[in-house]
């Protein structure tokens, strides 16, 4: 029997793969294509896969909508914020981890293991009683800190793993030129760990500026502390859901993180993979 050639061999694998993009992606290229098509054609019996019209008035009353400019400032500061707080934290974890040897160090990283593996749902009803006994409710920073507690596991499970890929050694001949040892590590080590804190930060900014359950829950009374996702609820009302205003608002909540992923995706492709050769 004649072998195979590789390329008819791959077939069935490119086959597949292609598939699999075509469906991740086909929501979103709905979405985008909603946003642009008129009222009419949204509403008709027969959906068109490709609009034969377009407008941009969804686009325009997504953006003239009460608290557009306010709901993206509240995203942008529990975002950012909770991104820098959780990196600064996982850092020294990370490296108290990988680098020195202390009693309980497998079993802080099995307690890190497990509070990465719990639901974030399930945490919904005691993080809300905690707020409300300690009149956190309704306030940005108790925001910040849950997402902050959301991101920090999978941070420092990354981060851990890649110092575990940089050779101890380097620091050791910086501190053998008269470096501290926080030195060594700022000025060798920490510049290794661009790709992997990119990578790291990427994963927390999407987190949170997708979040919308806790967004929710937390902020009740105080209508100007809500975050975007939240806002994007706001274009349902008791005649229906304006499907063309919520797709062009959607789309225009995805553009940052995707145009953050596309500048940072050769960074973040290589975090990800030398984070995972050593645990």
């Amino acid at each position: 029997m004649t072998p195979q050639h590789p390329r008819i061999r791959r077939i069935p694998l490119n086959a597949a793969a292609v598939v699999t993009v075509v469906v991740c992606l086909f929501p979103v290229y709905w979405m985008i294509s909603t946003a642009f098509k008129p009222s009419r054609d949204i509403r008709s019996p027969e959906p068109r896969l490709f609009p034969y019209t377009w407008t941009l008035d969804h686009f325009r009353r997504a953006v003239q909508a009460d608290g557009f400019e306010l709901f993206w400032r509240n995203s942008v500061l529990v975002t950012l914020g909770a991104v820098l707080l959780a990196l600064v934290v996982a850092l020294g974890s990370a490296f108290a981890v990988a680098r020195m040897r202390w009693k309980g160090r497998r079993q802080f990283m099995l307690l890190v293991f497990i509070a990465q593996m719990a639901p974030w749902e399930s945490l919904i009803i005691p993080v809300y009683i905690i707020s409300r006994d300690t009149d956190m409710l309704d306030r940005l920073p108790t925001l910040t800190l849950v997402y902050f507690m959301i991101t920090l596991p999978f941070t420092i499970v990354v981060l851990r793993g890649f110092i575990a890929t940089i050779p101890p050694e380097l620091e050791e001949a910086a501190q053998v030129d008269g470096c501290t040892r926080t030195g060594a590590f700022r000025r060798v080590a920490l510049p290794l760990l661009a790709p992997g804190l990119m990578a790291t930060s990427l994963f927390g900014l999407i987190t949170a500026w997708n979040e919308f359950a806790y967004a929710n829950f937390l902020i009740i009374k105080q209508q100007d502390n809500r975050t975007l996702p939240v806002w994007l609820s706001s274009f349902q009302n008791t005649f229906g859901t304006d499907w063309g205003a919520t797709m062009a608002a959607s789309t225009l909540f995805a553009l940052p993180a995707l145009v953050i992923f596309l500048l940072l995706q050769r960074h973040v492709t290589s975090g990800f993979a030398a984070g995972a050769v050593k645990g």
